[in-house]
């Protein structure tokens, strides 16, 4: 019974693809936490971020966990949220 020996490789058969090289050396983005605005005088951005987070998610709870209104639940949630923090900041 004759063996069959693997086909040689031609050159043509294989392509390299290789991505061009750059010469300007890519930016790199740096977080400066004194430029991060603030809505109320001791909460950041992420404070609050995080706060209609927390909100939207109970929005959805209460909904029994229904998909579908993530945004609505997030809008809701938004403006409760930068309402109380506006109401604080009147009264200070």
């Amino acid at each position: 019974m004759a063996r069959k020996s693997p086909r040689p490789s031609n050159a043509t058969d294989k392509q390299v693809i290789t991505m061009p090289e750059t010469t300007s050396p890519v930016p790199q983005i740096k977080k400066n936490p004194s430029s991060v605005s603030t809505i109320s005088g001791n909460s950041s951005t992420m404070d609050v971020e995080t706060k209609i987070r927390q909100r939207a998610y109970e929005l959805y709870e209460q909904r029994g966990y229904t998909p579908g209104s993530d945004q609505e639940d997030w809008l809701r949630a938004e403006r409760e949220v930068l309402s109380r923090s506006g109401n604080r900041q009147q009264s200070a």
